[in-house]
């Protein structure tokens, strides 16, 4: 049998189904579209669902994918067994109501032997128990022996799920030999041992199942086949387990070269190899597709990944940051066939970088945390560690739950999961704010109308601002009516309309539509899904006269409304690019929202913008505004853009044709957004603020046009005011504030010495106040007015004038406590430690701090309690 590698492997499948006609689609992205009932793409099918289900038209009847797959139920299987992995390749042939059986079965079985050269007698079919059809085309055409054809029964060979299209399936199995088997006479597919493998499933969806449990036959039946490019290249490559396959094994050798370790030496050892070298590849190609780490969804099951990894490479003995090292080696078995690993490369290993960097940062104080939680559940021998200390762990040091459960297994230990979700909904809670959505809207009701034989409104608007259309539907209330009159507030569905609906960011237009006598203000506009069609729905009221379903009306665009918003969204083209090039490719948009008023940019990058390269930025955008360069937009496949350098955005969901739009030679972006025909028309970009967003994403606001003019106004009215304030000429402003803040300092010094001297006056009472307790002379004395620096200073000298001491000082001042406790050597020798009894002194005044056993610091909220707090300190030294 001809050896394999697994990119020739996925080549030669994609190949053999472009000889038969098959439109070959690249990977779809691992973040589902349009499918809240997945986390991520699991199986080959997944992305193809609304194709199966009618709900839209594929490209064309006949597609091939390979397609990128997550699941993370079996993860604490991954290293432990042979094939058990996050990130797997399925490889499928589907047919949209063309082909069906026997068709799949001849493609399949020619694949099979002729391109995979897999030799005839070790191959083995099964069949659904009653799919007659299926035997006589595997024994009549193909010419398998009934005896290699495998009869199973609903649970093996039958594929459903609830009600809607289900069918039979049928299985191809390659025989791996006697020594793999049970040594049953009885032994062939369908066997729990490990004889036969089942490398290829075909599904023949030819019933639609109904409620009562009744299947009917399709029209159009379907095809939708599933070959993990793993398995099959184990078979190729006749090796036992996923991680001896050639791409996988390049990863593996890399963790090696990294560690040290020897494969196949440790058990142990050998699980966190597979374990780091499984993880980093689907990390690797979940951040590719826009996925950041964090504490939620898609986002934790990454971080999650990241950082069991991280913690497997520091139990091989792997010191500091080291999985953005192998990211190399992915990018090279992988990065041919998946192209964007390559295009991406300096962002996929920043964002990992920076997520692994802090977690090195706090795993070693998690750990050790982890060890007093442990050693504290032993004491107690409770055996379950408190959800509250879990979450404490997640909170503060970054420990997903299920790395908390997985180290506490190795010490037969279970997590308090309840308690730790009770923690977790408490927060979540506090971090709710009032996001606005569909629902809030009012859009809600869109998906339960269904309007007509017509599929959708069309947007015309681009260089139409007025046009005479027709009244498709009206909706009030959430129900559709004939009419409606002044007063009414509504939505209405127009044959075409020249108001653009909310997308990419950029928020609806506003407009008039209206007839003789009758007059309807639109106030948003969106795309709201109507049964299985996709309507441009315009919300508004009707400020005079009635309007009917089907009458003709005329539509005006909000031609001011429009042109800030444009200014706005060329802007925010410009503004990707320039901060792509001052700042770094690894630059992506990670959102943005477009309006008349102000734009705004959410990008990747991990550090605030400095001062510096904000400026260098807003140059740079105001430069390509001044430039007067030409704005144009252009039609093309999918394909033809991407040729033509012009940039996608993370997370956006294209079709097969996209409007391409250019700004000069500077900028080009695939967007369906309204823009400028000039970048001079922008008239100017201002950068109002940069912060941070979410862990890697950053926020740019900005504003253009006569928003800039509006900010400058105010700008030289605020500074003329200022002026007036300091009684100075505005172009001495500078000076006039910096004398300022030098007469403040002298002054702020002259008071301190002023509080030090009068401190030091103190020294004699305070040192009189002392009182021996255990041999150690203690203080605990108030002062007032005094702030943390001041009576650090006073602890320092009374410290120096003693011997074996312990000093606790507290200060009232601007209504808050301010606390200070020192301990000398031999006083901490001896017991002593200012930071536990400042603790105990702090908590007294409702505040908290703590420290050094030598040193320590706190603040409070209640004055009127630093007596009671000061007369602990005696208690707690006895």
């Amino acid at each position: 049998m001809e050896k394999m590698g697994l990119n020739e492997i996925r080549k030669r499948f994609l190949d053999f189904f472009r000889s038969k006609d098959h439109y070959v689609r690249h990977s779809y992205s691992l973040v589902p579209e349009k499918d809240k009932s997945l986390l991520l793409i699991n199986a080959g099918m997944a992305p193809l669902k609304p194709y199966f289900m009618g709900v839209e038209v594929p490209p064309e009847k006949r597609m091939v994918t390979c397609q990128k797959c997550i699941r993370t139920g079996d993860i604490e299987n991954v290293g432990k067994t042979a094939r058990h992995a996050t990130f797997f390749e399925m490889l499928g042939n589907f047919s949209f109501g063309d082909y069906f059986k026997k068709e799949s079965i001849a493609w399949g079985w020619e694949f099979c032997i002729e391109h995979l050269k897999l030799p005839v007698e070790k191959l083995w079919v099964s069949i659904y128990l009653e799919d007659d059809e299926a035997f006589d085309i595997w024994h009549n055409d193909i010419g398998v022996p009934k005896d290699r054809i495998v009869r199973l029964g609903k649970e093996d060979n039958f594929w459903e799920i609830g009600t809607g299209p289900c069918g039979p399936c049928s299985e191809i199995y390659f025989d791996r030999g006697e020594s793999y088997g049970c040594g049953s006479e009885d032994c062939k597919p369908g066997c729990e041992c490990d004889r036969y493998l089942e490398f290829w499933n075909l599904v023949f969806t030819q019933f639609e199942k109904d409620e009562q449990g009744n299947y009917h036959k399709l029209p159009n039946p379907n095809i939708d086949t599933g070959m993990g490019i793993e398995r099959i290249a184990c078979l190729m490559q006749d090796v036992d387990t996923i991680f001896d396959v050639d791409t996988i094994k390049h990863i593996l050798n890399g963790v090696l070269e990294i560690s040290k370790k020897e494969y196949g030496k440790s058990d142990k050892d050998d699980i966190s190899i597979k374990i780091i070298t499984d993880h980093i590849k689907a990390v690797a190609f979940m951040v590719s597709d826009g996925i950041l780490p964090s504490n939620e969804g898609r986002g934790y099951v990454l971080r999650r990944l990241l950082r069991r990894a991280a913690r497997h490479g520091k139990i091989i003995g792997i010191n500091g940051s080291f999985l953005t090292k192998l990211c190399d080696k992915v990018f090279e078995s992988y990065g041919e066939a998946y192209p964007e690993l390559i295009e991406r490369e300096d962002y996929i290993k920043k964002i990992i970088s920076v997520e692994e960097e802090k977690f090195q940062k706090t795993i070693d104080q998690g750990i050790e945390m982890l060890k007093d939680y442990i050693h504290k559940v032993m004491v107690s021998e409770k055996n379950i560690l408190q959800g509250e200390d879990a979450f404490k762990l997640y909170d503060t040091f970054g420990f997903p739950l299920d790395l908390t459960k997985e180290i506490l297994e190795e010490e037969n230990i279970k997590v308090d999961i309840e308690g730790f979700n009770r923690e977790m909904d408490k927060q979540r809670e506090r971090a709710r704010s009032a996001r606005k959505d569909m629902e809030e809207l009012g859009w809600e009701k869109g998906h339960q109308i269904v309007i007509g034989e017509k599929s959708k409104s069309d947007f015309v608007g681009y260089d139409n601002f007025s046009i005479y259309t027709e009244v498709l539907a009206l909706i009030k209330d959430g129900k559709l009516v004939d009419e409606v009159s002044a007063g009414d507030e509504i939505s209405i569905v127009l044959e075409s309309t020249p108001l653009y609906p909310e997308g990419g960011g950029q928020i609806g237009d506003k407009g008039v539509i209206y007839k003789e006598n009758a007059k309807i203000e639109v106030t948003d506009s969106n795309r709201v899904k109507m049964g299985v069609d996709e309507h441009i729905v315009h919300k508004g009221k009707v400020v005079s006269g009635s309007f009917k379903k089907d009458e003709k009306v005329k539509v005006v665009v909000d031609m001011d409304t429009r042109m800030n918003t444009a200014r706005n969204h060329t802007a925010t083209h410009l503004l990707h690019k320039a901060l792509k090039e001052v700042i770094g490719s690894h630059v992506e948009q990670a959102g943005s929202l477009v309006t008349p008023e102000k734009l705004r940019f959410d990008f990747t990058h991990f550090e605030a913008v400095t001062k510096k390269d904000l400026a260098k930025v807003e140059k740079l955008v105001n430069k390509q505004i001044f430039d007067v360069l030409d704005v144009k937009s252009k039609n093309m496949s999918i394909e033809d853009a991407k040729k033509s350098g012009a940039a996608a955005l993370f997370g956006e969901k294209y079709g097969e044709t996209v409007r391409v739009v250019s700004i000069g030679e500077y900028s080009m972006e695939l967007c369906g957004g309204t823009h400028v025909l000039s970048s001079s028309e922008i008239g100017m970009l201002k950068i109002v603020s940069e912060a941070g967003v979410a862990a890697g994403v950053r926020r740019i606001e900005a504003i253009t046009g006569k928003e800039v003019y509006k900010y400058i106004t105010e700008m030289d009215n605020r500074i003329k005011g200022i002026s007036l304030a300091l009684k100075s000429n505005i172009n001495d402003i500078e000076g006039k504030i910096e004398t300022i803040n030098d007469e403040m300092k002298r002054l702020q010094k002259e008071n301190e010495m002023l509080k030090n001297k009068l401190a030091s006056g103190s020294m004699d009472e305070i040192l009189k106040s002392r009182k021996e307790i255990n041999g150690i002379n203690v203080i605990a004395y108030k002062l007032s007015n005094m702030d943390m620096d001041s009576l650090r200073n006073l602890g320092d000298r009374l410290k120096d004038k003693l011997e074996s001491c312990l000093i606790v000082l507290a200060s009232d001042k601007d209504g808050k406590v301010n606390l200070v406790s020192m301990a000398s050597e031999d006083a901490v020798k001896k017991g002593a430690h200012a930071g536990k009894v400042i603790k105990e002194v702090a908590k007294i005044t409702g505040g908290g701090g703590g420290g050094r056993p030598n040193m320590a610091q706190a603040g409070g909220k209640d004055p009127s309690k630093i007596n009671e707090a000061l007369s602990k300190v005696y208690e707690l030294i006895k």
